[in-house]
């Protein structure tokens, strides 16, 4: 048996038993499933692929999203030589041989290369400074793949001479599709076993896998080749079979119906009533439901200013710097900044004060006539001003005692009407204090 003979079976055969993920892996644009934002008809990174014009780029996202289908998709399109390194495995001594052999190939036959670096966040920096200079000139195109932060992980040069492409994780329709896909391919996918899917157990992977394709299809591989058939050939595949097969409890909860509004109202609920222990059970349920982050750390920091407010500013610095660390680190380890807001937020001093005041403005600002900005404190800087009479009686706060002075600061028609009022909570307790004695000051004399 010659060895090319020998090959093509030992590739046939690795196909064959390869994982249902690996078999189902899209081979064009056409079969590739979500991420319109950057690979849907007449995007920029669809007519570079089509036109075989490709810059280097970086694709980030999460797992199981399509940055390594994409590249595969790609190396069948182009006419470009096309290789591969890991990060992992690959070494500063792979990159020179590769570089090497890309100038040789673009020199004696002008035929470009496009590298594509897998987990390119595992290079060092000695590895990507390697890179560079090939990049730079052009000897290679670089594509690369990494599920952390590009601006945080990869070089900065690198990261300034490479278009950065975000994919998000898929839509749980995008997840069906590819399911219903691998069920009825029979010569990829699982379509030569009989099989039978209950609605509950189908919805169950779809949102169990929470956006990753590669975790979807692996649960369902591993439903059907555990499932023996019945009498009638055919292998039933139950919501408990689902609920082992992706190794996650099946929780009542819908991330566009009843039960996701009512989860997040009784998490808000349990923030506003100081109630840290039933904030932290709500922000559990929803993490293991799969429930967006950034939309719970939303949450989080409108509660923050809503219920706590100035009784303690401190919980807007903490919510909002939660909700920074959920787009840094992304699930699961979200949960963690998430409870300690959440229970930050729960146990602070809580005011509505500042909720109440912006209601009350927004209303005679709907309800009332628009007053005129009083004429002190019209804009006095250019020139003109003064013969309009802008700013005369101004009356800067710097040059008085306790850098205050009372003047009105609200146009005639509102003058005088209170929207603030102070609760006796926390921090507030001095704000009531401070504004009781400039309000007890009475007007100055002019």
């Amino acid at each position: 048996m010659d060895m090319d003979m020998f090959s093509r079976q030992a590739e046939d055969t690795l196909k064959h038993d390869a994982p249902l993920a690996a078999r189902m892996r899209p081979r064009s644009l056409e079969e590739f499933v979500g991420q319109d934002h950057i690979v849907g008809p007449g995007r920029l990174l669809r007519r570079a692929i089509e036109a075989d014009r490709l810059s280097s780029i970086i694709l980030y996202g999460p797992p199981g999203t399509g940055k390594t289908t994409l590249a595969r998709v790609i190396a069948g399109t182009t006419k470009s030589h096309f290789e591969q390194l890991n990060a992992v495995t690959a070494g500063v001594a792979d990159i020179r041989r590769v570089v090497a052999e890309a100038a040789d190939r673009l020199g004696m036959h002008g035929r470009r290369t496009i590298l594509f670096i897998d987990e390119v966040h595992r290079f060092n920096r000695s590895q990507q400074d390697a890179l560079l200079p090939a990049v730079e000139n052009g000897t290679v195109v670089f594509i690369g793949a990494t599920t952390e932060n590009p601006f945080f992980e990869v070089n900065a040069p690198l990261v300034s001479r490479s278009r950065v492409f975000c994919l998000s994780p898929l839509d749980d329709e995008d997840i069906a599709v590819i399911l219903r896909r691998a069920l009825d391919d029979r010569e990829r996918g699982l379509g030569k076993f009989a099989v039978e899917v209950d609605a509950g157990a189908f919805d169950h992977i779809v949102r169990m896998a929470n956006g990753d394709a590669r975790s979807a299809l692996n649960a369902i591989e591993l439903a059907v080749l555990t499932t023996p058939p019945d009498e009638r050939g055919v292998r039933h595949i139950t919501l408990d079979v689902a609920e082992d097969s992706i190794q996650r409890r099946a929780l009542v909860y819908d991330r566009n119906g009843d039960a996701h509004y009512d989860t997040i109202s009784a998490f808000i609920k349990s923030m506003r009533g100081s109630d840290p222990d039933a904030a932290v059970y709500w922000l559990a349920r929803m993490a293991a439901a799969g429930e967006d982050p950034e939309f719970i750390a939303r949450r989080i920091v409108i509660q923050a200013a809503e219920d706590v407010g100035c009784a303690d500013p401190h919980a807007l610095l903490v919510a909002t710097a939660a909700a920074w660390a959920v787009k840094f680190v992304g699930w699961p380890e979200a949960k963690l900044p998430l409870a300690q807001a959440a229970i930050y937020v729960a146990t602070a001093p809580k005011s509505n004060s500042a909720y109440l005041a912006i209601g009350r403005a927004m209303e005679d600002v709907e309800k009332e006539r628009s007053g005129e900005v009083p004429v002190h404190l019209r804009d006095a800087s250019y020139r003109g001003a003064a013969r309009l009479g802008h700013g005369a009686g101004y009356e800067y706060p710097h040059d008085f005692p306790g850098h205050f002075v009372l003047q009105q600061y609200l146009p005639d028609i509102l003058a005088g009407r209170v929207y603030y009022e102070p609760s006796s909570n926390g921090y507030e307790k001095q704000i009531a204090e401070r504004l009781a004695k400039w309000r007890a000051r009475g007007p100055r004399e002019r």
